[in-house]
């Protein structure tokens, strides 16, 4: 079934003030979750609304959330999100680090006692209007298996980077260090296929086409492969780093799960989930114009490379711009057995699909 996407809008944003959000937050929380649907990554989308509820429900998300400054330096900031939705507390992140990176050239947030923010583009992406540069990356639930691990003591750890250009769309990078996302599993289960080789492991360790290995004590695996999944696992453990140790938050096998049925580890080493932020404003390193048409050259140089018969080498970010706009002019697609679960939903705020 295909929504068009003001009534998906409508829909959730009614969803987040059943649930108690003010109307700000209500906006601001479907606004980053759509941001995914949009996109493309459906995985992230309004497929995860009643997972939200579900923690709500569970008193896991604070609703009316207190965000604020717990400590501070004019370059820095550690923001405390008091247990409230990632989707909210993260853009409030991200906009203080821009407002720091105006006043001394870069911005850096790191965040703690947060949850699940939904897709790490759209808050990286927030920069791009002021010509400054912008990332952003969070840990999240443990179910990812070091390499040569058959524990799971890392999330996913999404990086995103978007960098500003002129006449062409920006370069915007949005990647999980691992092979796949967890949202990629859920979405093969919906439709009833296997994992490709190469993107989960059994709880032996061996590998498994089955993409619901997880709940059976397998693992995804670090971007990378059989050869280089060392490379998936020190990306996936830097973001951990920054976004949580720095922080003040869950780290590591710590982390709390994103489903509500599965509590808390009981021995918490933080505060919630972790994420972090940084914004260089281009102008303090060269004139913001002259940069913007380099990055023109660049983008231009490297979509016109000669490529494989039928190919055509992609900048990232293309993907998800096209499917943004093919997306707003023909409705966003979802799954019935989405379907089902937002009328589920829906019907426990009196809100109809």
């Amino acid at each position: 079934m295909t929504f068009d996407y003001n009534r998906l809008f409508d829909f959730a944003q009614r969803v987040f003030r059943g649930m108690g959000c003010s109307e700000e937050d209500a906006h601001q929380a479907t606004e980053t979750l759509l941001s995914a649907d949009l996109r493309g990554v459906d995985s992230h989308g309004v497929a995860r609304l009643s997972g939200y509820v579900r923690l709500w429900e569970a008193r896991r998300i604070n609703a009316t959330p207190r965000i604020g400054v717990v400590h501070e330096t004019p370059s820095t900031a550690v923001v405390d999100g008091d247990a409230g939705l990632g989707l909210v507390v993260a853009p409030y992140a991200m906009r203080l680090a821009i407002e720091k990176a105006r006043v001394a050239g870069s911005g850096w947030v790191a965040v703690r006692n947060s949850n699940h923010f939904g897709i790490a583009g759209y808050h990286a992406m927030l920069a791009l209007p002021h010509d400054m540069i912008g990332i952003a990356l969070t840990n999240a639930s443990p179910l990812v298996a070091p390499t040569y691990s058959l524990e799971r003591l890392l999330g996913t750890n999404p990086i995103s980077v978007a960098i500003p250009a002129g006449e062409q769309p920006p370069f915007v990078l949005d990647m999980a260090t691992t092979t796949a996302a967890q949202g990629k599993m859920e979405i093969l289960e919906r439709k009833g296929l296997p994992a490709p080789a190469g993107w989960i492991q059994d709880r032996d360790g061996q590998p498994s086409s089955n993409p619901t290995e997880t709940r059976n004590g397998g693992a995804l695996v670090p971007l990378g492969g059989e050869t280089g999944s060392h490379k998936g696992y020190g990306l996936g453990a830097t973001v951990d780093i920054l976004s949580a140790v720095l922080s003040g938050a869950n780290y590591g096998p710590w982390v709390p799960p994103f489903v509500a049925f599965l509590q808390p580890p009981a021995d918490p080493v933080g505060q919630g989930i972790g994420h972090f932020f940084g914004v260089m404003r281009v102008d303090a390193f060269r004139p913001a114009q002259e940069f913007k048409a380099h990055m023109d050259k660049w983008i231009e140089t490297f979509r016109n490379a000669k490529a494989l018969p039928g190919q055509q080498v992609l900048i990232p970010g293309d993907p998800e711009r096209l499917m943004t706009e093919e997306r707003l002019t023909n409705g966003i697609p979802l799954l019935q057995k989405v379907v089902d679960d937002l009328q589920s939903v829906g019907q426990k705020f009196g809100v109809e699909l």
